[in-house]
């Protein structure tokens, strides 16, 4: 059976930001599995605001560290383009 990938850029988002390698990061893996807080939890979703330029749906202030990636990608994906979609990529978060 073949388990689900996370796509490359939340992957990539998180080796910056907290140094976790890929290999750990699995679609249900919790935040709290890593080791993070909600205040890591802020400091994704920020990041993730300003480096794919997206604004993030409320909800994606109700993660808690018991959210597991999968539903981080998820939430993460629901984004909206800042910019007008014409001028902006597809949502960067979403599987291929």
């Amino acid at each position: 059976m073949e388990h689900p990938v996370l796509p490359e850029q939340f992957v990539q988002l998180m080796h910056e930001l907290f140094q976790i390698e890929a290999e750990q990061l699995t679609p249900s893996t919790t935040f709290e599995d890593l080791g993070m807080d909600s205040l890591a939890l802020m400091e994704l979703v920020v990041a993730a605001e300003d480096q794919y330029g997206l604004v993030l749906p409320e909800h994606a202030m109700d993660m808690t560290p018991a959210t597991t990636l999968e539903e981080a990608r998820c939430v993460l994906s629901a984004a909206v383009p800042k910019q007008q979609p014409s001028d902006a990529a597809s949502t960067p978060l979403t599987t291929p």
